[in-house]
């Protein structure tokens, strides 16, 4: 009988912050053995020569749970593909759980769609329960949407809590945090959040961080105010010294560019101060976003049914467009991914179909989300290279997906999903380490692992060391990489040879090989 379930032998494994020559042998689940394992055998033996060994990716700002993936397309392939073993959900204010009624669900339609879900689970702990029957590619953890928890006190409503209000979402928050989620996530810029409080929200990571869970930020503006909003979520960390991520960070639009210095050094300061604080980022100067949230935000805040009225109505359409001109956006930059149903629009420029209609390129926009009832996303090239650059030299900062698990035998639910959701990883890895050679190997594949996991509080993974679940990743170096196309609907990695998900080998010489090894990690 082999000793090892799986040896991988002749590789430059990640250990100990350098790569060194090193086997690894698995039993099961579990990293067993490292050293010099040449005389020893296993089940499957993996010849690593001339490769780099790596723990599993861990990503730590994902939206399969939001749109729905994690239950449709379970095995997660365009994650694993791309060397992502790890993902965590909950993201920007929304999470699956928990619910206080069925239809709290409704707030993920923005990018699923709800008619087709039946949930039959209330509580974290029963959602798990729900999740653990399917099979799931990579291993899951959750954070809490705090807009998801207003959703279930308030409905539909956008208002201040009450007294007795605030204590139920308190004690909701607490109960999901015991039954396994790792901390609260905010997206205070959406329309249900406009009446937050800083007591509110102040009481909330107080109790998140009683149980040493993370605060997870979507900036309130990531534009010409993301000053004031950074600022915002630091005040939050310093009052309840609570650990805090802001997720994508990013400065969107030229005009802002210049604050970035500055706005590092707001995030600078407070870790100074001994306050926990990280930043992650997807590498890529092209955003994939919705296009309504191009609108005034007095238009957005009212919900769905309220953005549409007022784009019906002549008065109120004719101050949006208007105030759309005075953004003075690029529109030869801004590409449309995805519709609900005029499906010509899909691939092309907004100044391409202005010039072809012969409409201003604001009445464009109008008419698009207006036909397709606001589901309309978009890629917008608003990101400065340099600041992926600068971004990803600091030692608080690592890298993201922001995005979502598909299969790749099924169509997904973006006619052009973005290619963070295929390659953010090896992207990464092509440009800033071996192209520009910004960072080392060992830097950027700790950004990767080890990192996200400390600040997630895994004790057991994120790490090639004893006793650690074996999630590994083995790649060329040489080849890796994938190229961003925003016009194709698949986008292919290289040099991603093996994947190991909980000892299983989902990724085999480069080929996925249908495993789903993942499991549920629960906060504890």
């Amino acid at each position: 009988m082999a000793k090892y379930s799986v040896l991988i032998k002749g590789g430059m494994a990640l250990h100990e912050g350098k790569l060194e020559r090193l086997d690894i042998g698995i039993k099961n689940d579990k990293i067993d053995s490292l050293g010099n394992l040449e005389r020893e055998s296993a089940d499957l033996v993996v010849d690593a020569s001339g490769k780099y060994v790596s723990p599993g990716f861990i990503d730590l700002t994902n939206h399969s749970d939001t749109h729905w993936t994690l239950f449709s397309q379970t095995k997660q392939e365009s994650m694993l593909a791309q060397g992502i073993t790890t993902i965590l959900g909950g993201n920007c204010g929304s999470s699956l759980a928990p619910l206080v009624k069925a239809s709290d669900i409704e707030g993920i339609q923005k990018w699923a769609d709800v008619r087709e879900i039946n949930t039959n689970w209330r509580r974290v702990a029963e959602f798990f329960e729900e999740l653990s029957k399917h099979p799931l590619g990579v291993n899951f953890a959750t954070l809490v949407g705090h807009g998801t928890l207003r959703r279930g006190i308030l409905g539909k409503e956008s208002r201040e809590l009450g007294e007795d209000e605030l204590k139920q979402m308190n004690f909701m928050l607490e109960e999901a945090i015991k039954e396994g989620a790792f901390g609260l996530s905010t997206s205070l810029g959406a329309a249900h959040a406009k009446y937050t409080s800083s007591d509110e929200l102040n009481i909330l990571f107080k109790t998140v961080a009683k149980y040493g869970g993370l605060a997870k930020h979507h900036l309130k503006d990531e534009g010409k105010n993301i000053l004031p909003a950074i600022a915002q979520v630091l005040s939050f960390a310093r009052e309840t010294g609570v650990r805090t991520q802001i997720s994508h960070f990013k400065i969107l639009g030229r005009k802002s560019w210049d604050v970035l210095k500055e706005a590092l050094g707001l995030i600078e300061s407070v870790i100074q101060d001994g306050i926990k604080m990280t930043i992650d980022f997807f590498p890529y100067t092209r955003t994939g976003s919705l296009l309504y949230l191009l609108l005034p935000s007095w238009m957005i805040e009212g919900g769905k049914e309220k953005i549409m009225e007022a784009l019906r109505d002549p008065r109120t359409r004719k101050e949006a467009l208007e105030y759309l001109k005075s953004l003075t956006l690029h529109y030869d930059k801004i590409t449309v991914a995805s519709t609900l149903k005029d499906s010509t629009a899909v691939g092309k420029t907004i100044a391409g179909l202005s010039s072809s209609s012969g409409l201003d390129p604001e009445e464009i926009i109008a008419e698009l989300l207006e036909i397709n009832q606001l589901q309309v996303s978009i890629f917008n090239e608003v990101i400065s290279p340099e600041h992926l650059e600068a971004l990803i030299k600091k030692e608080y900062a690592m890298v993201a997906s922001d995005g979502v698990g598909y299969n790749f035998d099924v169509k997904t639910p973006f006619d052009l999903p973005h290619p963070r959701s295929f390659g953010s990883y090896p992207h990464a890895l092509e440009i800033f380490a071996r192209e520009k050679e910004i960072a080392s190997w060992p830097q950027i594949l700790h950004k990767f692992s080890q990192m996200p996991a400390e600040i997630l509080g895994l004790k057991d993974r994120g790490k090639i060391e004893k006793g650690y679940f074996a999630d590994v990743v083995i790649f060329d170096p040489v080849k890796i990489g994938s190229a961003p196309d925003y016009a194709a609907t698949h986008h292919e990695v290289q040099g991603m040879d093996w994947v190991f998900v909980n000892g299983k080998a989902a990724v085999k010489n480069g080929v996925l090989s249908g495993e789903t090894a993942g499991k549920i990690i629960r906060h504890s």
